[in-house]
């Protein structure tokens, strides 16, 4: 089992096009995907990962009031709103994180922008910051 690596930035934004053209203008590329995941009321663009590794950086915008990430914004702005993780077992990573009775927002996986299972830490349980579990795998 390999240990967890960063997988991505997620960076909370209010106008998609406009951050991927600062993003693209840092990065000097544009991102590799662009596509809406509608469960999660949001719009993502992820940028790939440079020639010699690294996280990505996703942006990621609301596509209703009533998202997430819309109140996110409201209350704090723009910038940093995840952190996400790779994990090889999700399931066993959402075990341990439960049974040290840190909060969750995910008790079980869902898909990802990218197809891959996802799960969501509460920020109380990780210092503040919200933690995306990402399976590497991808399975389902």
């Amino acid at each position: 089992m390999s240990a967890p690596t960063i997988s991505h930035l997620g960076i909370a934004v209010k106008d998609l096009d406009a951050a991927i053209r600062l993003w693209s203008l840092a990065l000097g590329r544009g991102p590799s995907l662009v596509t809406e995941v509608a469960d999660q009321k949001v719009k993502v663009a992820v940028f790939p990962a440079g020639p010699t590794g690294g996280g990505r950086i996703e942006l990621v915008a609301p596509t209703s009031p009533d998202s997430p990430v819309s109140r996110f914004l409201a209350t704090r702005g723009e910038g940093l709103h995840h952190v996400c993780i790779y994990v090889d077992d999700i399931e066993a990573h959402l075990r341990q994180f439960k049974s040290a009775g840190v909060r969750l927002i995910d008790e079980t996986p869902r898909l990802g922008a990218e197809g891959h299972r996802i799960a969501f830490v509460h920020p109380s349980g990780m210092n503040g910051v919200l933690l995306e579990l990402e399976e590497r795998s991808g399975k389902l």
